[in-house]
């Protein structure tokens, strides 16, 4: 007599633009036999006080871990059920499966099927553009001295030494404080935080500044001239690009109240020199010149992968979710984190041009989740892979301009599942560099490239205002 129990059936469907609908259903006897298995194994395992190991009565087993291993046992059905139908189907997912609007997640019980019903996001299929002998102009510059004074400049700002100050505040001066944000036409705020940080823009920003993450239009004449003590209010549309579903789109008001400030006076050169372990200025003026070569020859890659994205993203056309989902923001974010970690941007214009970032267009954002999907299927067709060394390298990089030690960076990484987006970022630059490497170079001015860029970007806030 055969003892094998039925398979779950698993239909899947679209839900959407790269979006899939899987649901399971696992027969009453498949149930059964998981659920008597796990009690099995627990049985064989478990050493209760008054019984050999092994012979704990199943009632008693039953009652001490019966919740929890059914919820195991709920776990273990979905993963193999999910994955299956990942298999048989042949998707590509990214990202976790999320409960399908309306279903939940219910308890299993003995006799009875169960069911759950999962929405993934996939890759979704088309057909890959031709790529080779694509176009591709390279920017040219010499490092001159202004370029190794500001550098030197900034590196004084950033090993100078913080004073306490009461105020009133100057360009750069940072503070901290307690905030509450709050959704027009709510009476309670939905966030709240007791050391929020604040910076008054620099002279040539024209008075914007990021603040929690968001662009401010007018930061600086909140904060200029203010005092510790102090409570500001101010207001900010949320940018529709922002991963949190509470800030897109909406407006919204910050209660800010100034606890503590900080004044950063510039070290010294000489004394700068000391700290980076080199004997004089000149040694040091020697040092930031390589570092900024390097910098620029990194720029010069990024500047051609970006052209080989804009001309890939040009050449091929497929239906996109027409509202991104709070995951496929929050990766996005991470990428462009770790890429500007990785180039030696520093931690503070990261968090400048995250702001930016959020505060781009939907257009522009699921411009950027059109290209993810195009070179993961080019980086499938290539076969480019992220090896171990590469990955480690990456993380001591990003670990460097965050002042920590790699190996704790990657624990923080891996303990919150950002690996993945360090290594997917890694991919794709391997994959831009793959199409570059067939492509047909021209050098072009740096001067004369920026203000194409600076034109292009123009032309893009205009598109966005109007």
């Amino acid at each position: 007599m055969s003892t094998q129990t039925a398979e779950p059936k698993i239909v899947v469907s679209d839900a959407g633009p790269a979006l899939k609908r899987i649901e399971v259903t696992i027969p009453a006897d498949a149930v059964d036999s998981h659920i008597a298995g796990a009690f099995a194994n627990l049985q064989n395992g478990a050493a209760l006080p008054g019984y050999r190991p092994g012979k704990a009565p199943m009632a008693i087993l039953e009652k001490r871990f019966g919740k929890q291993l059914l919820e195991e046992a709920r776990g273990q059905l979905v993963g193999q059920a999910f994955n299956k139908a990942v298999t048989d189907h042949k998707l590509r997912p990214i990202g976790n499966p999320e409960m399908s609007p309306g279903s939940e997640l219910n308890e299993l019980a003995r006799g009875a099927s169960f069911t759950f019903s999962v929405d993934i996001e996939v890759i979704p299929d088309f057909t890959l553009p031709a790529w080779e002998g694509m176009a591709i102009r390279k920017p040219v510059i010499d490092v001159i001295d202004k370029h190794i004074d500001d550098e030197i400049l900034r590196n004084q700002y950033r090993f100078g030494t913080p004073s306490l100050i009461e105020g009133p505040f100057e360009h750069l001066d940072r503070m901290i404080g307690t905030v509450a944000v709050t959704v027009k036409g709510e009476s309670e705020p939905f966030y709240k935080a007791d050391n929020a940080l604040a910076v008054v823009p620099a002279k040539e920003d024209e008075g914007k500044g990021p603040f929690l993450g968001i662009m401010i239009d007018d930061l600086q004449k909140h904060l200029m001239g203010r005092k510790t003590g102090d409570s500001v209010s101010f207001t900010a549309k949320g940018p529709e690009g922002h991963e949190h579903e509470k800030v897109r789109g909406n407006d919204l008001s910050f209660a800010y109240t100034i606890t503590q400030a900080e004044r950063i006076t510039p070290a010294p050169v000489a004394e700068l020199a000391t700290k980076l372990g080199l004997a004089d200025e000149a040694m040091l003026r020697e040092q930031v010149k390589m570092v900024l070569e390097q910098r620029r020859d990194g720029e010069q890659q990024v500047a051609m992968r970006e052209q080989v994205m804009e001309q890939l993203a040009n050449a091929v056309s497929f239906e996109l979710p027409a509202k991104l989902s709070a995951g496929q923001i929050t990766r996005d974010l991470e990428r462009q984190r770790y890429e500007l970690l990785s180039r030696g941007t520093a931690p503070e214009q990261v968090e400048l041009k995250l702001a930016e970032a959020r505060a781009d267009t939907t257009e522009s954002a699921q411009r950027r989740l059109k290209l993810f999907f195009i070179l993961q299927r080019l980086a499938e067709e290539l076969r480019v892979d992220v090896t171990e060394g590469e990955l480690n390298g990456r993380v001591a990089m990003i670990a460097r301009q965050q002042n920590m030690r790699p190996a704790e960076l990657r624990k923080e990484l891996e303990q919150s599942g950002r690996i993945q987006e360090v290594a997917l970022g890694i991919r794709e630059a391997k994959v831009a560099d793959r199409i570059i490497a067939k492509a047909s170079v021209t050098d072009v001015p740096a001067e004369d490239w920026n203000k194409e860029v600076e034109a292009k970007a123009s032309s893009r806030k205009a598109g966005a205002k109007k």
